[in-house]
This record gives C-alpha cells, sequence and structure tokens, in this order.
C-alpha cells in the first residue's frame, strides 16, 4: 500500500477571536499537524510584551495569560517552522471586558423621613466604561439614568452614580433598583446586564401618636378597659405608659403598647400618658387621654373620731369617704332622726361638739348621684356609743335598815352607766373587811343576827369609773315567844276552843321557820313546841 504523507498545518484554538475578561484565565494554544518536530514562536502585531507565559510541547505550543489583564488587549501571531522551508503563522484578536459583579446600593446619611438622603449606586470594575448605562428606579418609577459615553479610561474603573431624594413615609418597604448595562453587541458575553436591589427602610417617627380607649373613655365601675398607643415609627419605638395622680405627680405603669385595666375601679380616672421613643431619631412624642369611670357611688369608709366609745363633753367628728362618677351627693346623719330633726350635715364630716347620751345612736352615711338619671343612695352605719361612769345609783333595803333578829335583808341596786357597771357590797369591820356575794343581782343576808349591824359599803363602777353608796344596818331586839303568840290566839274566841290550839300551833310553827331563815313547814314541824 502506497505511504499517505498528512501536509503541515496549523491552528489556534481559539480561533480567530476571542472575548475575556479582565481577572480570569486565557489559555491561547497553536496547534501543528504534518510536522514531526516544530518550532513555535509567540508574539504580538505590534511587538509588545506578550503579558503571558508560553510553554511549547512536541507538537501544540500554549500561551498562558493568569490573569488577563489590560496588557492582554492585542492580536497575537504564533509562528510555527517545519524543517527548513516551510514556515506558517496565524494570529488571534484577543478583546477584552470588565463586568465581574452587580452594582453596590448604598444610601447615605442613614434614612430619615422627610430628610435629604442619597442613593449611590457603585459598579465595580466596569471596562470598557464608556459602554456602560446605569439606571436608578423606585419600583418601576425611573429615577435617573446615566452613561458614560464620553468616559476614554483604559483600564477597569468603578463608576458611581449618585442621586439625591427626600424620603417620604410612604415610600418605606419600597424597593430601590440599579440596573448597570454593558451592552457591547459585537462581543459575545454574558451578563450584559446586572441589577441590584434594596427596600428603602429609613428612620422616621414617632409622629401621629395617639390613644384609642376600648370601650370608650367613660367605661363603666368593673367594666374592663384597654387603652391602646398607636404611633408611626421607624424602627419600633420604646412606649412608657404614665399616669398622672391626685398629688400631681406622675405614676409610672407600663412599657408597652397597650395598657389593660380588668376591673376599672373610680381609683383608675385620671389623665394617661403615653410617651413613644425612638432611639435612632432620638425624638419623642406624647399622646394624653382622660378617662373617668361611671358608676354609683361607692362607701368607701366610715369613721368616728376620736372612737366610736366616747365620754359626755367629748368632741365627735363622724366622716364620711364616698366615690363615684358623676361625684356623689354625701349626706350624714342619724338613722332614727327625721329629716328636720338632729345632727345632720350635707358633707363629708358631721361634727358634735360636747355630746351628751341623747347624741347617741346610729349614724349613716347616704351617697347619691344622679348616674343614667337613676337615683342611687347607699349607706353605711356608725355606732356611737357614751362611756357613762354609774350613776342615778338606787338602793333599795327590804324589809328595812332595822330588822330584828333571825329575818332576811334583800338588797337592790339599779344604776345608769356604759358599759354596764358591776357591784360589791362590802361591811366595814375593825379587823377585817367582809365581802358578801352579788347572786342574781342582789345581795341578801339570810337570819341576821345582832352581829350584822354596822355599815356596809356598797362599790358600783365599771371601766369608766365608781360610785359608793353607804348602807347602815340595825338588828334590834328578837322576834315575839311562840307561847306568848299563843296566848293571844286563845283569847280570841271560846267558842272554837278546838280550832285555836290548832291555829296557834301553825302560827307558832311559822314564826319558828322564820327564825330560822327557812319557810320549809317540814322542817319546822320537827321543832318542840
Amino acid at each position: 500500500l502506497p505511504i499517505v504523507v498528512k501536509a503541515f498545518e496549523m491552528e489556534i484554538i481559539p480561533a480567530n477571536r476571542i472575548v475575556a475578561q479582565i481577572g480570569e484565565t486565557l489559555i491561547l494554544t497553536c496547534n501543528t499537524t504534518g510536522c514531526a518536530s516544530p518550532s513555535f514562536s509567540w508574539r504580538t502585531q505590534m511587538d509588545n510584551p506578550l503579558g503571558g507565559t508560553v510553554n511549547n510541547h512536541r507538537t501544540y505550543s500554549t500561551l498562558t495569560m493568569n490573569p488577563v489583564s489590560i496588557v492582554n488587549s492585542h492580536d497575537y501571531l504564533c509562528t510555527v517552522i517545519c524543517g527548513e522551508r516551510e514556515k506558517k503563522e496565524k494570529s488571534i484578536k484577543v478583546e477584552l471586558y470588565s463586568f465581574p459583579s452587580d452594582p453596590i446600593i448604598e444610601i447615605s446619611p442613614s434614612l430619615v423621613a422627610g430628610e435629604p438622603a442619597t442613593v449611590i449606586c457603585k459598579v465595580p470594575d466596569v471596562y470598557p466604561s464608556h459602554r456602560l448605562e446605569v439606571l436608578l428606579k423606585k419600583e418601576e418609577h425611573v429615577l435617573y439614568e446615566k452613561n458614560f459615553y464620553e468616559d476614554d479610561s483604559t483600564n477597569t474603573e468603578s463608576k458611581t452614580v449618585t442621586y439625591p431624594f427626600n424620603l417620604a413615609a410612604e415610600d418605606i418597604g419600597k424597593e430601590i433598583t440599579c440596573v448597570a448595562k454593558l451592552p457591547i453587541e459585537d462581543m459575545d458575553f454574558e451578563p450584559k446586564e446586572r441589577v441590584a436591589t434594596r427596600k428603602l427602610n429609613a428612620n422616621f417617627g414617632p409622629q401621629n401618636t395617639i390613644i384609642t380607649a376600648s370601650p370608650g373613655n367613660s367605661p363603666m365601675e368593673g367594666d374592663p378597659l384597654k387603652l391602646t398607643c398607636v404611633t408611626e415609627s421607624n424602627p419600633p419605638p420604646q412606649i412608657v405608659w404614665r399616669k398622672h395622680l391626685a398629688d400631681e405627680s406622675i405614676q409610672h405603669l407600663i412599657e408597652n403598647n397597650v395598657l389593660s385595666i380588668p376591673h376599672a375601679r373610680f381609683t383608675d380616672s385620671g389623665l394617661y400618658i403615653c410617651e413613644v421613643i425612638n432611639l435612632a431619631t432620638n425624638k419623642i412624642e406624647k399622646a394624653t387621654v382622660d378617662i373617668f369611670i361611671q358608676g354609683a357611688p361607692n362607701i368607701a369608709e366610715l369613721s368616728v373620731e376620736p372612737h366610736s366609745t366616747v365620754r359626755e363633753g367629748e368632741n365627735v367628728s363622724i366622716q364620711c369617704s364616698a366615690e363615684s362618677n358623676p361625684p356623689p351627693k354625701i349626706i350624714l346623719r342619724r338613722k332614727s332622726d327625721s329629716a328636720d330633726t338632729g345632727p345632720y350635715s350635707e358633707g363629708r364630716i358631721l361634727l358634735l361638739p360636747f355630746v351628751t347620751s341623747l347624741d347617741g345612736g346610729d349614724y349613716e352615711c347616704v351617697a347619691e348621684n344622679n348616674f343614667l338619671l337613676l337615683f342611687v343612695a347607699k349607706s353605711f352605719l356608725a355606732f356611737l356609743f357614751f362611756s357613762i361612769p354609774p350613776q342615778n345609783i338606787t338602793v333599795l333595803v327590804y324589809l328595812s335598815e332595822n330588822v330584828k333578829e333571825g329575818e332576811n335583808i334583800t338588797i337592790t341596786c339599779s344604776t345608769y352607766s356604759n358599759p354596764p357597771s358591776q357591784m360589791v357590797l362590802k361591811k366595814v369591820d375593825q379587823e377585817k373587811e367582809i365581802i358578801l356575794p352579788l347572786v342574781n343581782g342582789t345581795f341578801v343576808l339570810y337570819n341576821v343576827t345582832k352581829n350584822d349591824t354596822g355599815r356596809y359599803l356598797l362599790d358600783v363602777f365599771n371601766e369608766v369609773g365608781n360610785n359608793i353608796k353607804m348602807i347602815e344596818i340595825a338588828v334590834v331586839g328578837r322576834l315575839e315567844k311562840p307561847d306568848q303568840m299563843i296566848a293571844l290566839i286563845v283569847a280570841f274566841s271560846s267558842v272554837a276552843a278546838i280550832a285555836v290550839p290548832v291555829v296557834a300551833i301553825l302560827i307558832y310553827v311559822s314564826r319558828k321557820a322564820k327564825i330560822n331563815g327557812s319557810y320549809s313547814l317540814v322542817k319546822a314541824l320537827r321543832l318542840k313546841v
């Protein structure tokens, strides 16, 4: 078979023209066929530096540019010599661009609503910059366009577009878009358009701060009350609730936008303050609301000063504290009195100077208002007692203070006092003091003798004071003899001869029983006649 010899050929890969991005790696390959020992050389058309590294192999040679830079923007020529006579050359055009990353959006200074700011769109390391086009948009609305046709930069540069504007509160959350284009039609590379977006998040407020009250500014006592502080602010603000107190001081409540009172009371009425603080804008705004808790009167306290138990002659003050909305009318009076008589006051204090026992009794506080055209009255009672020492003492001695031996003496005592009195009966004796027992409110001396004669002291006392009465008791003589009594009885009649002795005996027996301090007929019959 005949031997086929391949003709000497060469090629450059890639062929003719290549587009490379500055900063990347580019390898040009010069390849041969039909030559056993080719010789390779590389040069630029204008004999500029290669800007790369040549590596020769047996049948091919490479020119590596790592990284590609602006100095590599040339026509490169590869020359191959095969033997002594054959020489071939081919060229390749290297075209460069740089469009490595998306734009960067900056806002300077930090956005504050209503204040001027600048949007900056930066396109980094672009080449050729005279072909660059930049577009700024807010949502779909075009804010600004710019091209750099007159730019004569010969290397990569970062190009910047600025746009001043005033941010409105309604712009918050909208997108700012920067579109950068490098529309070189005769250069095959992608992407030729890069986009960056950023949401507007300006600091603003607080502003338009209000307080809403649910169910309203004048809820019923006992109903739930919710106060909500509503404001416009970015970033979210710090909210502090405060309340004006009656003494002009301010009470700190909570740090929340909602203040809840589960069961409203009259004391919850007042001026509430919502203070809104934006730490980013360093601004403070306040809103206030007046709350009136409505309802029937509530009597909080009814008191007696200095105390409910007093002595005659003291000054007494009866005070009533009641609350309601609208404010109540307060009446202080004694419950037992009619409207035209007795102590009475249309106010919170009823003064009773130099009280007497006639001022005692139950006092009431009546609080009334016309809430919702409904007459409502509530009353509490104050008890006014008088501490009175024993007085108007009356002592009764039965049979009398002069008795005969063998009889019984009963001593009773009545007095007027408060609190109730106690009584002690003592016999004053030279040697010792004898205290007699009190039985059911009565002192009883049984079968008195002459030894019971003497002076007795009746001490009537309570915690306020005491009163002493003196009693003189004299025991004289003895009861008549039984035989004398029988003789008198016999003299009455001679007709009833049989009945008289019986009657006389009965009288004798009864006399004898009385002398012994007992009315027991059985015991009396045991006596000898």
